[in-house]
């Protein structure tokens, strides 16, 4: 689903869970461009799994785009741990340190951002996932153990490339010691003249390399946001990125239990379709109405009451819907003809019908 920066969706598609996430996000970026023809800059937003050479080089240069930068890259890898200074953000939570790259053959931005709100989240897991690293490395040394190398040198090779490929750990104690081996494995002591092969172990001991961990618990709260608009602020993107919570929101409305799609058994993909394009029909005329009352609230430097009974200008509209709950339409007879009445109209349901416009109005108003 494609919405637009208010949520409002834009496209629509369905695809098998076989599909690639990957491809999937390139179609549908693909079809919204051919179909949304608008004067202004279009500036797409999507996260990492968008985020390959294939497809940017397929967008070329021309298609604006803002995507996280998935870590799995060894250059992003490298420039999340950078020891260079950040700048702060107007938001104090966040702050910032800009580079560039020529990634997949295209200009781009790369910005590193630090949350300090992720930073504090990411700090309760670690070291719980330190623990459980620790458990998997000790068994690693194990295995490490149980191999034989035919000569000291390998032996010594072996062991420092392993150690570069767990960073967490230092070797406490580290030492290649030699074993007779039969030419042929056979129970019991060797024979009196049997030849026996000289090969060589590794013995050692392990312990968590603190400085290592250090630098790591330091840069939990980093994340790398890449564009190919050179004009975009560090601050604008990302902001522009932060917005990829209203497509998350869209979801949430369609998966919502109202809906009742789980007692819902479609087989035939042309109704799994028509079904999707309903429900997303409904999100359209929540996500406008929604808008559009949020935008009149602000305009007129108004408010209504949250759920917690603090003003508000952002309303949900589910919360609207509720403050509706009570009104009522009553029809009378009176001497021959049809009189009709709405209840219960207090002075916030009534604000919100004035704020929302002369359509709304005729409803309830007469």
């Amino acid at each position: 689903m494609a919405t637009n920066q208010h949520g409002i969706p834009l496209l629509l598609q369905t695809f098998s869970g076989n599909e690639s996430d990957k491809k999937a996000l390139l179609e549908i970026i693909t079809k919204v461009k051919k179909n949304l023809n608008v004067a202004e800059k279009v500036i797409h937003v999507a996260d990492s799994a968008f985020y390959t050479d294939e497809n940017l080089q397929t967008l070329g240069f021309h298609t604006f785009w803002i995507s996280r930068v998935p870590l799995t890259i060894s250059e992003a890898e490298s420039l999340r741990k950078t020891s260079e200074s950040f700048t702060s953000c107007e938001d104090s939570r966040y702050s910032y340190y800009c580079s560039s790259s020529n990634y997949a053959g295209v200009r781009q931005n790369w910005i590193v951002f630090h949350s300090s709100e992720q930073q504090r989240k990411k700090e309760k897991d670690f070291d719980k996932k330190v623990e459980k690293e620790l458990i998997r490395t000790q068994k690693s040394l194990k295995h490490l153990a149980c191999k034989r190398f035919a000569c000291e040198p390998d032996a010594r090779s072996a062991a420092a490339e392993w150690v570069s490929k767990h960073p967490w750990v230092i070797f406490d104690t580290c030492s290649i010691k030699q074993v007779h081996e039969r030419l042929e494995k056979k129970r019991g002591r060797p024979g009196k003249d049997e030849t026996l092969i000289l090969k060589y172990v590794i013995e050692a001991d392990i312990s968590l390399n603190f400085t290592e961990l250090e630098k790591e618990k330091s840069i939990l709260g980093r994340f790398i946001i890449a564009t190919n608009d050179l004009d975009l602020d560090p601050e604008t993107t990302l902001n522009y990125y932060k917005g990829q919570s209203q497509v998350e929101k869209g979801f949430r409305f369609l998966k919502d239990k109202t809906f009742r799609v789980s007692d819902v058994f479609l087989k035939n993909t042309g109704r799994i379709q028509a079904l999707a394009m309903i429900m997303v029909l409904c999100l359209y005329v929540y996500a406008v109405t929604e808008y559009k009352l949020r935008k009149s609230l602000k305009e007129t430097n108004e408010t209504v009451p949250s759920q917690t009974g603090k003003p508000t200008q952002k309303p949900t509209l589910r919360w609207i819907f509720f403050l509706f709950r009570r009104v009522r339409e009553l029809s009378l007879r009176i001497e021959g003809r049809i009189v009709t009445k709405v209840l219960n109209l207090d002075k916030t349901i009534r604000k919100i019908i004035r704020l929302l416009g002369t359509h709304h109005k005729k409803y309830y108003f007469t």
